[in-house]
C-alpha cells in the first residue's frame, strides 16, 4: 500500500479527449496527482523514466506500438503497477485478459452511456490507491499454465448432483490466482461457484479462457444453472450470483440488485447464500483483492460449519480482502505455499492459497 505523498499517475491513451477527461477526473481525487499523459507507448516510455509515476493507466489499442507489447517491455525493464482501461468489446475483453497475464494488476472499463465518468473516477481512484506501492517485480506472471503449454485434459465427467460446493471470491489480482487454482482441479471435482470482480462482458472472455485451460468445465453462469461435479460457474459482470438448493440439487440464481461494497457481483452475496444453503458441505476460499467484500460472508460460512481458506499476503497482489477476513476470524488457519484440500472423496490440489481446518493437508 502506498504511503506518504500523493500517488503519481501517468495516463496513457491515444484519445486526446480521454486523456483530458481522465486527467481532470483523477485530479479531483484526494491523494492522487496526474503527473502527465501520453498518446502512445513511445511518449509514455520517455515520461515514465522522467516523471517516475507510481501507477500507469494504459489503453491497449494504440498507434505505433500496441499496449500488450508495451506492457510486456515495461514489466521487463521498468516494472510498476499498471491498470488497464479497456473498451467493453469482445476484442477489448480478450486483450485485457492477456494484459493481466502479462503483468497488469487490474482492469477497468472505459465510460459508456450507461457508465458515467463520475462512476469511473471513483472506481479508478480506489484501484489506484489499492495498487500504488505494489512490488510487481516480485510477482512475475505464472508460467506453464497458459493455453499454448496446456496438455490435453482428461475427459470431463459432469454428474447431475454434487454433495459438496466450493465458493471462491477474488478481486484485484484474482484472475491469475483463479487460473492457478482452477487449472489444478481434477475433472470430477465438486461444483465450484466463483465471484471475480470484473466489468460486464469481461467475465465472458474470462470464463472461455479458463474453460480452455482447466480440466473442469468453466462457464459464465446463467440463471438456473445447476452446480454439479466437474463444473465451475463464474458470476457474470454486473450481476449478483446466489447459491440455491432444491432437494439434493444445487443451482444458482443470477440477478441484479443494489451494489454491495460498491460491487456487483459481490463476494459477500455469494458467500452468505452458500452459508445458508450448503453450510458444512461447503468450502469457502477468499483470494487477493482490495476492500472487504467477502469477509462477512466467509465468517457466516465458517459459523455454518464450512471450511474456510485465504490467500496469503506474500502471494496476494492486494491483501485487503484476505486480511479483513482473517481479522474477523473468518479464516480457520493460514498455511504457506501449497495445500491439499480434502472434501470427502475429492482431493483438490491448489497453489498459492493459505487455509486450514481439520480437512486440510499441507503440501509443505
Amino acid at each position: 500500500m502506498h504511503t506518504g505523498k500523493n500517488i503519481r499517475v501517468l495516463v496513457v491513451d491515444d484519445s486526446a479527449v480521454v486523456r483530458k477527461v481522465f486527467a481532470e477526473a483523477l485530479s479531483r481525487e484526494k491523494g492522487i496527482e496526474v503527473v502527465g499523459t501520453a498518446p502512445d507507448p513511445y511518449v509514455a516510455r520517455d515520461k515514465i523514466v522522467r516523471l517516475k509515476p507510481d501507477v500507469v493507466t494504459l489503453d491497449l489499442e494504440m498507434p505505433r506500438m500496441d499496449g500488450i507489447t508495451f506492457l510486456k517491455r515495461l514489466m521487463r525493464y521498468y516494472p510498476l503497477p499498471v491498470i488497464i482501461v479497456s473498451s467493453l468489446t469482445a476484442k477489448g475483453s480478450k486483450l485485457a485478459l492477456e494484459a493481466l497475464s502479462s503483468g497488469a494488476v487490474e482492469v477497468i472499463s472505459k465510460p459508456t452511456s450507461s457508465y458515467s465518468v463520475g462512476d469511473m473516477r471513483l472506481q479508478l481512484a480506489d484501484k489506484i490507491r489499492a495498487v500504488a506501492g505494489i512490488n510487481v517485480a516480485g510477482k512475475p506472471p505464472e508460467r506453464g499454465i497458459d493455453g499454448e503449454t496446456k496438455t490435453t485434459p482428461a475427459p470431463r465427467t459432469l454428474t447431475t448432483t454434487t454433495s459438496k460446493v466450493i465458493a471462491i471470491g477474488a478481486s484485484t489480482g484474482g484472475t491469475e490466482a483463479l487460473k492457478i487454482v482452477l487449472a489444478r482441479m481434477p475433472p470430477n471435482g465438486p461444483g465450484i461457484v466463483v465471484v471475480q470482480h470484473m466489468p460486464a462482458q469481461f467475465t465472458t472472455s474470462f470464463s472461455e479462457r479458463l474453460d480452455r485451460l482447466c480440466s473442469m468445465q468453466v462457464k459464465e453462469a446463467q440463471d438456473g444453472d445447476n452446480v454439479i461435479n466437474g463444473r465451475v460457474l463464474i458470476a457474470p459482470g454486473n450481476y449478483h450470483m446466489l447459491l440455491k438448493r432444491s432437494g439434493a440439487r444445487y443451482y444458482v440464481r443470477v440477478k441484479q440488485g443494489p451494489l454491495v461494497h460498491h460491487q456487483r457481483p459481490s463476494v459477500d452475496v455469494l458467500f452468505k447464500s452458500v452459508a445458508e444453503c450448503a453450510g458444512r458441505n461447503s468450502l469457502g476460499i477468499i483470494l487477493t483483492g482490495m476492500g472487504n467484500d467477502g469477509a462477512e460472508g466467509l465468517l457466516m460460512m465458517r459459523k455454518a460449519g464450512a471450511s474456510t481458506l485465504a490467500q496469503d499476503q506474500q502471494t496476494s497482489v492486494v491483501f485487503g480482502m484476505p486480511k479483513e477476513a482473517i481479522r474477523r476470524g473468518a479464516v480457520e488457519k493460514c498455511i504457506k505455499k501449497s495445500v491439499q484440500i480434502t472434501m470427502g472423496e475429492h482431493n483438490l490440489p491448489t497453489h498459492h492459497v493459505r487455509g486450514g481446518g481439520n480437512r486440510i493437508r499441507t503440501g509443505e
